[in-house]
């Protein structure tokens, strides 16, 4: 929604915190709402596909956007090894499979690490959140993004937190730039 607008509410998000290039969210996420409960049954009831589909239709916008046509690779945020065995699966991975099934560009899985287990985020405010995330990312492949113009995907951004740590390692490698793509905002 938008891809097309500089300056947009997701690219504010990072302002002052960390560069990034361009940012956007394919749908808003607010309470009972049928993008709540599609991400929710996405992460919670065993729906990776659902990641897949909503990571195309993000991939479909993204491509009418010449803000991101210079991206070189995806970078799906990472879960902890602990929750992706108990999940089965990282529902970023699958959103990044979407966009990548429409942009055509490599995924780099291993480029950054979840490297400390965290407790959800979903219920705490903006510095909790920051603080819960502040230092639990690792890059890992440096090489892989060098001189790369990098688009980090997540499913959700909130306040952010998430997202500028994975940023502020993937800084570390050297990319060309970073841009963020998540399939939905929550104001």
């Amino acid at each position: 929604m938008f891809h097309t607008q500089v300056n947009n509410p997701v690219e504010r998000v990072f302002w002052g915190k960390v560069p990034i290039k361009a940012a956007t969210s394919h749908l808003f996420f607010t309470k009972n709402t049928p993008t709540q409960s599609l991400l929710h049954t996405l992460k919670y009831q065993n729906q990776p596909e659902i990641g897949f589909y909503l990571g195309s239709m993000l991939g479909e916008e993204i491509t009418k956007s010449n803000r991101f046509n210079h991206v070189d690779c995806i970078v799906p945020v990472p879960l902890h090894k602990r929750k992706l065995n108990k999940r089965g699966y990282n529902q970023c991975h699958y959103i990044a499979n979407g966009i990548q099934s429409k942009i055509d560009k490599e995924i780099v899985e291993n480029a950054l690490v979840r490297s400390s287990f965290n407790k959800s985020q979903t219920k705490m405010n903006r510095f909790s959140r920051w603080l819960n995330v502040e230092t639990i990312f690792e890059l890992k492949a440096s090489d892989s993004i060098e001189n790369k113009h990098v688009l980090l995907i997540d499913d959700v951004v909130t306040t952010g937190s998430t997202l500028e740590a994975c940023s502020k390692q993937l800084l570390k490698g050297n990319p060309a730039s970073i841009s963020i793509a998540t399939v939905a905002y929550s104001a």
